[in-house]
């Protein structure tokens, strides 16, 4: 059977800060709870990626996972400095080591970090489901963030991940051979 993770992208407290908070950031952090919850309940692995730079500074109160969706001691946390969560960090790694071969993927920003790692995820060989209503960004200068959101998840659901809605994401285990599917 095919082992499943869940992976969840730069969800830090800076993106959640009123001076310009993230695109509808309340439903995001409910559908991500939902997500958790599920993949914990079913004893599917949750990892998690920070972003590090300039704006999310090792150790600040902006750097931090929001609260809401904090990791268990147990999970794993990647340190990134790229839009790519494989680039330069040991996600890959961890991944084979639990002999996962599914991603669901989840959180921010759609248009760089969420879009690079799917594509990146793809070209390593897993299987992705992005879920469409689990990630979000900011308005550009052209483009409202709902335009944004449904651009890449039509050109990434054309061809490197699945689609699903939080309420269609279903983690489940194999009783009999204990293995995740």
């Amino acid at each position: 059977m095919e082992k499943t993770a869940l992976l969840v992208i730069d969800v830090q407290n800076a993106m959640f800060d009123e001076s310009g908070p993230i695109y509808d950031g309340e439903q995001l952090l409910k559908n991500l709870q939902e997500l958790i919850h599920k993949a914990r309940t079913a004893g599917v692995p949750v990892f998690f990626v920070q972003h590090n730079d300039e704006e999310f500074v090792t150790g600040t109160p902006a750097w931090e996972i929001h609260p809401s969706i904090a990791p268990n001691e147990e999970e794993v946390v990647i340190q990134k400095e790229t839009p790519d969560s494989f680039h330069e960090t040991d996600l890959h790694e961890k991944l084979q080591a639990e002999q996962i071969q599914n991603l669901v993927i989840a959180g921010n920003a759609t248009d760089y970090c969420v879009d690079t790692t799917t594509r990146r995820a793809f070209s390593l060989g897993f299987h992705v489901t992005l879920v469409k209503d689990a990630h979000r960004t900011w308005d550009s200068n052209t483009l409202s963030a709902k335009q944004i959101i449904d651009h890449h998840n039509e050109v990434l659901g054309n061809a490197f991940a699945d689609l699903k809605e939080t309420r269609e994401v279903e983690f489940s285990i194999d009783v009999l051979s204990k293995n995740r599917v």
